[in-house]
């Protein structure tokens, strides 16, 4: 398939730029893949459309204020956006300069802190920070709004982009479907008996990157880092015994779980293959048409942008005439689109919706 078999046309108004008042007030396209059919929902009703077999998997990853701005030694102005950390005082970073950075420049940073380039890794660059990067940008760094965020980041975005569950620092974009999640969405869920579970994705920036290259074949994901714990493996290998889905909130979750999926532990007998085992790592998994899924059985997922590797993803799940059909009708509809906007709900092709 081609870059451009997943493009659409979006008006500008919908992309959303700001969080509705209420998490949990946004609106939720229920899509079906078996049969293309769609309801307009709110979010608010997802409890409805479970069963307590069921098991919803979400990404507790925190995201950093990552963006720092600071002064070459020549007194040009750079942006510096955390890409990962490599260990307590280095990270990939990307940098945007009227210059790029040569090996051993430093930069002045606010605070007094100061970062030095060590080398370069594609189109990003290595540094080294003299103070502790994660905690230094925790204190001195701007939450990185997405690029179609057409505004500077506000204090309240501290809070708004992150989700409540948010408990281990690393990601540099929030994993957006767990944005629509809040204390009364839990506790329905919990007066339903739907159990849930976390893995860990650190989303790198490079998820905002646009596919360059037309052959989809062709393409190279980003590498972020992921964790599925023994416990969550578990968790889901239960919630299949019994009969229950395995719902992924978000593109991160089903990329965390089909990427363990696909990479057993070596020293498992053969019998264990068929269950999900424990997995920490990398991962550069392209999910596209024609891929297989092992793990995941429903999901919960924003809008996303055109052309993009998160659609490419979710046409994979449903189908993409499905899934374009789906999207011109919130567009009409006037949902909001992206990370601050609106969610969806699908199920797959062969698949049966839960709930009443």
């Amino acid at each position: 398939m081609q870059r451009t078999d997943f493009h659409y046309d979006l008006p500008p108004d919908l992309v959303a730029q700001r969080p509705t008042e209420v998490r949990s007030a946004s609106r939720l396209l229920a899509l079906d893949g078996a049969s293309g059919a769609h309801r307009d929902l709110a979010f608010r009703d997802l409890p409805s459309l479970l069963t307590p077999r069921d098991l919803l998997v979400f990404n507790d990853t925190r995201v950093v204020p990552a963006r720092i701005h600071g002064l070459k030694e020549s007194g040009g102005k750079i942006e510096i956006l955390l890409e990962r950390a490599l260990s307590p005082t280095t990270a990939l970073v990307h940098a945007r300069a009227s210059k790029g950075l040569k090996a051993g420049a430093r930069v002045s940073l606010p605070g007094g802190a100061t970062a030095r380039m060590l080398d370069r890794e594609g189109e990003l660059f290595r540094l080294e920070f003299s103070v502790p990067v994660l905690p230094y940008l925790e204190i001195h760094g701007d939450m990185p709004l997405p690029p179609y965020v057409d505004r500077a980041p506000e204090p309240a975005d501290r809070e708004r982009y992150q989700t409540v569950f948010a408990r281990k620092s690393g990601a540099v974009a929030a994993p957006t479907a767990g944005l629509h999640f809040d204390a009364d969405t839990f506790a329905a869920l919990e007066a339903g008996g739907i159990k849930h579970a976390f893995v860990t994705l650190h989303v790198g920036a490079g998820t905002f990157q646009p596919v360059r290259v037309e052959a989809l074949e062709r393409h190279v994901m980003h590498e972020e880092y992921l964790e599925v714990s023994e416990s969550t493996a578990g968790a889901i290998n239960a919630a299949h015994a019994a009969g229950g889905r395995v719902i992924a909130v978000g593109t991160t979750v089903v990329r965390s779980l089909e990427t363990a999926a696909a990479r057993p532990a070596a020293s498992a007998p053969p019998a264990a293959r068929q269950r999900l085992q424990s997995y920490k790592g990398g991962t550069r998994l392209f999910i596209k048409p024609g891929d297989k899924f092992r793990i995941v059985d429903a999901m919960v997922t924003n809008f996303h942008l055109p052309e993009s590797t998160l659609l490419m993803l979710c046409a994979a799940f449903v189908g993409r005439e499905t899934l374009l059909a789906a999207y011109a009708h919130a567009i009409a509809a006037r949902y909001r689109f992206f990370s601050y906007g609106d969610a969806m709900f699908l199920t797959p092709v062969g698949s049966v919706q839960g709930g009443a």
